[in-house]
C-alpha cells in the first residue's frame, strides 16, 4: 500500500454516528368527525406533523380522505358491505371535520349478487347536485323469475334492458339533482333509490338486489365553512365544561375586596 494514502482508515466515519430520534415525537394526534347523517359521528384518530416553522399541521390533514364501513358509521352490522370515503375539509382544534367523498361496495358483496340464469343491468350518470357537487353514480340490478315461473332462466330482452337503463339513469338524475349532497347521503343510507328503480321498472320486467352500487365525486364546489358546519349540525369544539364556584368561595371574595380597597386608601 502506497504511504500516504487512506489516511481516514483509523479514524473511523466522518461526523459520527447520529442519534436515533423517534419519528413519533413530532407528532400529534387528531380526532376524525363524521358528518351528522350518520350514527356514529366519531371515525378515528390520524397522525400528523407538529406546525414547524412554515409547515402548518392542518394543511397536511386538509384533503385527507378516509375510507370507512357504513357498518361503523351506522352501528348496524347489515350495512357492512358499503364502505364510505370521507375527506377532511376543515381543521378545528383538534378535530377533522370531514364531508362525504364518494361511496363503494365490497367486492365480496358484489362477487356474491352476480349468479348464472338472470341478466346483469348496469347504468351509470353524471350529475349535479342543487351545492354544486358534480357526481357520477353508478347503479347496479338482477332480473328475477316472476312469481309462479317454471322456467329456469330469468333472461331479460335487449330491447327490456335499454328500457331499463333509461329507467335507471332517469331516477338517478331526478334524484340527485333535486337535492342537496347532504339530502342525497340521506337517501344513499337507506337504499331508498334502488327501491325505488325495482318498483319502477317492474313493470318492464320483474328487478332484484337494486342497488346505487359506486359514487364518485368529480368536481366540488369552492370551501364554505358555514356549508361545513350545516353538515356538522350541532358540533362543538370539545371544551373543558364551565366550574361554578361554591357560594361560600363568592362571599368571601366579595368580603376581602372592601377590605383590600381600604388599605390602597389608606
Amino acid at each position: 500500500m502506497a504511504v500516504g494514502k487512506n489516511k481516514r482508515i483509523s479514524k473511523g466515519k466522518k461526523g459520527g454516528k447520529k442519534k436515533a430520534a423517534d419519528p413519533f415525537a413530532k407528532k400529534d394526534w387528531y380526532e376524525v368527525k363524521a358528518p351528522n347523517s350518520f350514527t356514529s359521528r366519531s371515525v378515528g384518530k390520524t397522525l400528523v406533523t407538529r406546525t414547524q416553522g412554515t409547515k402548518i399541521a392542518a394543511d397536511g390533514l386538509k384533503g385527507r380522505v378516509f375510507e370507512v364501513s357504513l357498518a361503523d358509521l351506522q352501528q348496524n352490522e347489515a350495512d357492512a358491505y358499503r364502505k364510505i370515503r370521507l375527506r377532511v375539509e376543515d381543521v378545528q382544534g383538534r378535530n377533522c371535520l370531514t364531508n362525504f367523498w364518494g361511496m363503494d361496495f365490497t367486492t365480496d358483496k358484489l362477487r356474491s349478487l352476480v349468479r348464472k340464469w338472470q341478466t346483469l343491468i348496469e347504468a351509470h350518470v353524471e350529475v349535479k347536485t342543487t351545492d354544486g357537487y358534480m357526481l357520477r353514480m353508478f347503479c347496479i340490478g338482477f332480473t328475477k323469475k316472476r312469481a309462479g315461473q317454471v322456467k329456469r332462466t330469468c333472461y331479460a330482452q335487449s330491447s327490456q334492458i335499454r328500457e331499463i337503463r333509461k329507467k335507471m339513469t332517469e331516477i338517478m338524475t331526478r334524484e340527485a339533482s333535486s337535492c342537496d349532497l347532504k339530502e342525497l347521503v340521506g337517501k344513499f343510507i337507506p337504499e331508498s333509490i334502488g327501491k325505488d328503480i325495482e318498483k319502477q321498472c317492474s313493470g318492464i320486467y320483474p328487478l332484484q338486489s337494486v342497488y346505487v352500487r359506486k359514487v364518485k365525486i368529480l368536481r366540488a364546489p369552492r370551501f364554505d365553512v358555514t356549508k361545513l358546519m350545516e353538515v356538522h349540525g350541532d358540533y362543538s369544539e370539545e371544551i373543558g365544561a364551565k366550574v361554578e364556584r361554591p357560594a361560600e368561595d363568592t362571599t368571601a371574595a366579595d368580603a376581602e375586596k372592601p377590605a383590600a380597597e381600604a388599605g390602597e386608601d389608606g
